[in-house]
């Protein structure tokens, strides 16, 4: 039997750098793990029907947007927080969504802000499986140190795997609107 060597850290794992890379800030692991639980308190939060528990995620001042249908949403603040609660927590369909984020990549700045950029996919979980994915795309955020040292969210956008992000391949790279679905129109 062949015997496969033994690993002792995925660190020992050559990576490739770039010139890039040399010149970013790096981030502790305790930030990056703070930073793990700040999505994770999202996604609990929003689907679990938590109002003030979504709130806690974002800075006073934040700003989350959703450009995923035709008509952006944009919500400013702890109130514009509240009000996206109310949207998605009355919105028919929207209980037994479960939000996921995957390969989250952090981009220390200057300031001390953290940009994010991560996969995000939502599943409609009623009924018996199998369960539907109802949505798939990516979000970019920023993070900041609030003035209790807890991170969070100052600007949360949510975008469709559609546009810019595919400009790299060729006829892709524009836009498609969507329509918005009647359980999801703003009253």
């Amino acid at each position: 039997m062949r015997r496969l060597p033994k690993l002792t850290s995925v660190m020992t794992c050559p990576r490739r750098r770039t010139v890039e890379d040399a010149r970013l800030p790096r981030i502790s692991i305790e930030d990056r793990l703070a930073l793990d639980d700040l999505l994770a308190a999202y996604a609990w939060a929003l689907d679990t029907g938590d109002v003030e528990g979504l709130v806690a995620v974002f800075t006073a001042d934040c700003l989350m947007k959703e450009e995923v249908f035709e008509d952006p949403d944009i919500w400013e603040g702890h109130d514009g927080i509240r009000g996206l609660a109310r949207h998605y927590f009355n919105a028919p369909g929207f209980p037994g969504r479960q939000h996921h984020t995957t390969q989250v990549q952090y981009f220390p700045q200057e300031d001390g802000s953290v940009d994010m950029r991560s996969f995000a996919f939502v599943t409609e979980c009623e009924g018996e499986p199998p369960y539907v994915l109802r949505f798939a795309g990516y979000y970019e955020d920023t993070a900041v140190r609030d003035t209790d040292g807890q991170w969070r969210f100052k600007v949360r956008a949510v975008r469709l795997w559609d546009g810019a992000v595919l400009k790299n391949f060729p006829g892709r790279g524009t836009w498609t609107p969507r329509q918005r679905p009647p359980s999801l129109m703003r009253r």
